[in-house]
């Protein structure tokens, strides 16, 4: 089930990521164990997550996602 958060901002567990290519930012956990999140939006496609600037497969273990901040968007 999709979740759409009422709150941009809302980090909502991966599992319920919307698969229809919607910009996401997803938060991931790095070799030492700090949380982090890549600096361009991502797509899910099935079980898949793709750099929505270049449609290359990205291979990251998210755990959470919420939707790409516009001011990202922007470069601000």
């Amino acid at each position: 089930m999709t979740h759409i958060p009422s709150d941009p901002a809302e980090w909502v567990p991966i599992s319920m990521a919307p698969p229809d290519g919607q910009d996401l930012e997803v938060c991931v956990m790095d070799y030492d164990e700090l949380v982090v999140s890549p600096p361009y939006p991502c797509h899910r496609s099935g079980g898949d997550l793709f750099d929505a600037s270049n449609k290359a497969r990205i291979d990251v273990q998210p755990t959470h996602w919420r939707k790409w901040p516009e001011h990202r968007a922007k470069g601000v």
